[in-house]
């Protein structure tokens, strides 16, 4: 899923290519994929956009007059610029919205299609999208480490989670807590002062380090190619690839679709984390450090 350096660099994209260009027309092929009715999106033809937003991990984009419209990507999501008019590809075409000199096309791969769109009215409308979670660029250590400690929480679930924190998502949030030295199963009721500022830094740098990568990998182009897994990244989906710090294989859990990538030398004094499902059917085999 697209987190906070991939939707800035999706918004500064959609704002350099398309700029304040007149919406021409909006084509749904998959009628799934709005998922509101009022205001209907004829509203929206010949209407310039006026302004680009982001609203947690969703893409917003103005225009004018209070109307605005919601992308969420969600997992498998992504855009692309063509030439005016192109059509949708295949099976994982979802919409497209023209523009005099090109569409910007949504496309979803896989079976299950969870992106979704709506069209909003007002800024009480636009409001009811947003999850509640802080901008850690945002905000001071003092309201960081408060919203914290509000509930107890694994600091994955905690980074993770939409209502506490915007914009992190799994795959960023492996790097932030590798960054931190923290292992992504400690509880948050349980942190010392330092740790909490350690964390807080950390997001911090991580979040605008990559987003000023993506920025310089793109320069002018549009971001065609947006994963969550990328090889300068130290942990996340480098499984038994050596740790950039101290060279230990990189661990993971497993759990649902989700993986957690940690490296055990530098986040958990060694000690190999049981995986949910691993770890129950070698049960005593399961190695209980990372030198076993």
């Amino acid at each position: 899923m697209p987190e906070y350096p991939d939707v800035i660099v999706y918004l500064e994209a959609l704002e350099r290519t398309i700029g304040d260009e007149p919406l021409q027309g909006i084509r749904l092929k998959s009628p799934f994929l709005l998922r509101s009715v009022d205001p209907p999106l004829q509203v929206f033809r010949g209407r310039r956009v006026e302004g680009y937003e982001r609203l947690g991990k969703r893409l917003v984009l103005d225009f004018g007059d209070e109307f605005f419209l919601v992308l969420h990507l969600m997992i498998a999501g992504r855009l692309r610029w063509r030439k005016a008019g192109a059509g949708l590809p295949g099976k994982v075409g979802l919409a497209a919205f023209d523009f005099a000199h090109g569409s910007l096309v949504l496309t979803e791969a896989g079976t299950q299609k969870r992106a979704s769109l709506y069209a909003v009215r007002g800024r009480e409308g636009l409001a009811e999208h947003d999850r509640g979670g802080l901008d850690v660029l945002e905000i001071e250590l003092d309201a960081f480490r408060e919203r914290l400690v509000s509930a107890n929480h694994t600091l994955k679930r905690a980074l993770c989670d939409p209502r506490l924190f915007s914009g992190i998502g799994n795959a960023y949030s492996d790097e932030i807590l590798h960054r931190a030295r923290l292992s992504p199963l400690q509880w948050t009721s349980r942190l010392d002062p330092q740790e909490i500022e350690r964390l807080y830094v950390s997001i911090r740098e991580v979040l605008l380090e990559w987003a000023e990568r993506l920025r310089a990998e793109l320069g002018d182009e549009f971001p065609d190619k947006v994963t969550a897994f990328r090889p300068e990244m130290a942990v996340h989906g480098k499984f038994k690839e050596p740790c950039p710090v101290c060279s230990s294989p990189v661990q993971r859990i497993v759990y649902a679709k989700n993986e957690t990538n940690y490296c055990a030398r530098c986040q958990t004094n060694g000690k190999v984390l049981a995986d949910r499902a691993l770890s129950r059917l070698l049960k005593d085999d399961w190695p209980r450090a990372l030198d076993d």
